[in-house]
């Protein structure tokens, strides 16, 4: 049986690289972060204001490009 430490040991902790390719992205462009989570089918992106999210909205195309991914993009509004 495998401790804890060793399960621990093998379990890859880096990001997934459609998230950091829209952080990056985001950073690059607005200067500023925001949230992103990954799942299944759909990406969440979580803003700082109500204004950013609605601009990363309107760009939704590119940010599916920038991430390689064709997985449905959801804007959320929180800190």
């Amino acid at each position: 049986m495998d401790s804890l430490n060793d399960i621990l040991f093998k379990k890859d902790f880096d990001e997934p690289a459609e998230i950091t390719a829209i952080k990056s992205y985001v950073e690059r462009q607005y200067k500023t972060r925001v949230g992103v989570q990954l799942q299944q089918n759909s990406i969440i992106i979580v803003a700082k204001s109500a204004a950013l999210a609605n601009t990363l909205r309107l760009k939704t195309p590119q940010l599916q490009e920038a991430a390689a991914t064709t997985k449905k993009l959801i804007f959320r509004i929180g800190s």
